[in-house]
C-alpha cells in the first residue's frame, strides 16, 4: 500500500512527514528513494533540484496555490500557513519567526530572528554573554543579572511586535517554537504541523491523489 509523503523544503533542512512521522534531513545529507507520492513546497531551488533527481516521483504543490497578497516575495511556507485562515494573525515559530497578519486577505507581516539565531548572537558580542536560553523567566520582573536579562530581552523582542500587531485578531502560532510563545498570549492557539494539515487539504481539493 502506497502512502503520502509531505515534505516541507527550508533553508537549512528537508522536513518529512512519512506515515504520521517527522523526519529531518540537511540539505547536504544524501536523500533515501521513495516508492511513494511526495508533494512538496519549497524556498529552496537547490533543495528542491536534488529531492527531484533522487524522486522523480516528487510533484511541487505551488502551483496549486492561488493567494491573494501585495506583498513582494512571500515564501511559499508563508502563504501556505496562512492559506485558509482570515482575520488572524499567524506566526510560525522556527529558525526564523515569521508573523503574517491575515484580514479578507494577507495584509503584509515581518520577519524576526528564531530563538537560536539570538542565542547565537550574544557570545558573538562577548564571551561573557554566553548563557543558555531560560524558558522559565519571568517578564513581569526586570532582571537584576546577566543570564536572566539575554532571555528576557530576547522574549520581549519578539512577543512585544506580535502584540503591538495583532490587536484583537486571534493568533494561531505553528513551528518548533510555536507552542513556546503561544502561552504569552491569551487569544492563541497551537498548530502542530499546520503546513502539512494545509498541504494535505490542498492536495485532496485538486485531487491528485490517485
Amino acid at each position: 500500500m502506497l502512502i503520502l509523503i509531505l515534505c516541507d523544503i527550508g533553508n537549512s533542512t528537508y522536513h518529512f512527514l512519512i506515515n504520521g512521522k517527522d523526519k529531518r534531513y540537511l540539505l547536504d545529507e544524501e536523500l533515501p528513494k521513495f516508492d511513494d507520492e511526495i508533494y512538496f513546497v519549497s524556498v529552496n531551488d537547490k533543495g528542491s533540484k536534488k529531492l527531484i533527481k533522487s524522486n522523480p516521483q516528487a510533484k511541487n504543490i505551488e502551483k496549486l496555490m492561488k493567494f491573494e497578497t501585495e506583498y513582494k516575495g512571500l515564501g511559499i511556507d508563508r502563504a501556505l500557513a496562512c492559506y485558509f485562515e482570515k482575520h488572524c494573525v499567524v506566526v510560525d515559530a522556527g529558525s526564523a519567526i515569521t508573523v503574517d497578519i491575515m484580514d479578507e486577505k494577507h495584509s503584509g507581516g515581518f520577519i524576526l530572528p528564531g530563538c537560536r539565531a539570538y542565542m547565537n548572537t550574544y557570545p558573538k558580542i562577548s564571551k561573557k554573554l554566553n548563557f543558555d536560553f531560560d524558558i522559565n523567566i519571568n517578564l513581569d520582573k526586570i532582571p537584576l543579572q546577566t543570564k536572566d536579562a539575554i532571555s528576557y530581552a530576547m522574549m520581549k523582542s519578539i512577543i512585544l511586535p506580535i502584540k503591538e500587531v495583532s490587536k484583537n485578531r486571534k493568533i494561531i502560532f505553528t513551528g518548533g517554537d510555536g507552542e513556546l510563545f503561544s502561552k504569552y498570549f491569551e487569544n492563541s492557539i497551537y498548530k502542530k504541523d499546520l503546513i502539512f494539515k494545509n498541504m494535505k487539504r490542498i492536495i485532496d481539493a485538486n485531487n491528485c491523489i490517485a
